[in-house]
């Protein structure tokens, strides 16, 4: 399988003596879609920045698509697109001038920007603003042209650093679906993001780091497999009535609404069961939190020697 992006031994330290990235080795795939995740601080933005050429390493091999950056950067940089969290492009040209001049930059002839201008902003939703100064968009648009601008040269490899930040929960949705599909059609994607759901429903292979290293690296789907135990949050047609079933905790947060702790070797089917038998019915059912967020703060206090 081909490698998208290699990091070995990676270091970086700052002027003032700051270590941001303590020998970082990392692999991502080809057709991935990996979540980079970690707190504020650990390392994450200057990696990508090192990744992105934005940042001069002090140590260590990057290379993406086979591409050193350190002896082929121009190469590297051709196959990679990066969304950064700001938006850095000038807000007094409209779209798609900023999509067009964007793609000249990577030597793409102009009829042939202009055609991929139309294609990113419609499958975005920005087409109608498309002759539309940058300002004129609210933040989520602006996420969106982002993207746009990031895909103009049609890189195998794109980095998205909090993409859906301060969007909407139903433009964050959309923007998931498009980059599904973005990944589905080839391109490699690493993600990072605060919203762990995100990462949790996107992403198939997932890297944790911390105080620049690197704690967890493997599939969302093992890292899932490590949690005990789930606590569910049940809605109920009618108010609640007492609910008793031995090995299950059950509490009671308001008259139509039930939690219950449920550990890896227990089941669901017991609950609604015992519910039903006791004259509840049960309208929904949630996690009470985000599966991946439980695991990720318990990995990192686990690091740092809390409880």
């Amino acid at each position: 399988m081909t490698v998208a992006l290699n990091i070995e031994g990676l270091t970086k330290t700052y002027k003032n003596g700051v270590q941001a990235v303590k020998g970082i080795d990392l692999q991502v795939q080809q057709g991935d879609f990996f979540a980079l995740l970690g707190p504020n601080g650990a390392g994450k933005s200057t990696t990508i920045g090192v990744i992105s050429s934005l940042v001069n390493k002090t140590s260590g091999k990057v290379e993406v698509f086979g591409h050193n950056i350190d002896t082929d950067l121009e190469a590297a940089k051709s196959e990679l697109g990066l969304v950064p969290q700001e938006f850095n492009f000038s807000q007094f040209e409209t779209l798609q001038q900023i999509l067009v001049n964007q793609a000249g930059y990577y030597g793409v002839p102009r009829g042939e920007a202009h055609k991929r201008a139309d294609k990113y902003l419609k499958q975005l939703g920005l087409l109608d603003k498309k002759d539309k100064q940058a300002r004129s968009l609210s933040g989520g648009m602006k996420r969106r042209l982002m993207i746009a601008r990031a895909l103009m040269h049609e890189p195998k490899l794109l980095i998205l650093d909090e993409p859906t930040a301060g969007v909407d929960i139903e433009l964050r949705r959309s923007m998931w679906d498009f980059l599904r599909e973005i990944n589905r059609q080839g391109v490699t994607i690493i993600l990072t993001t605060h919203y762990l759901e995100e990462a949790e429903l996107l992403c198939k292979n997932i890297a944790i780091i911390d105080q620049g290293i690197i704690v967890e690296h493997t599939t969302i789907k093992a890292l899932l497999a490590k949690l005990d135990k789930e606590t569910f949050i049940l809605d109920l047609q009618q108010p609640a009535k007492p609910v008793s079933l031995p090995g299950y905790e059950f509490t009671l947060s308001d008259e139509h609404t039930v939690e219950v702790e449920v550990a890896k070797s227990q089941g669901l089917n017991e609950v609604f069961n015992a519910l039903t038998a006791q004259g509840n019915t049960v309208l929904s059912m949630r996690n009470k939190a985000n599966r991946l967020e439980e695991l990720f703060v318990g990995l990192l206090n686990q690091e740092r020697g809390q409880s």
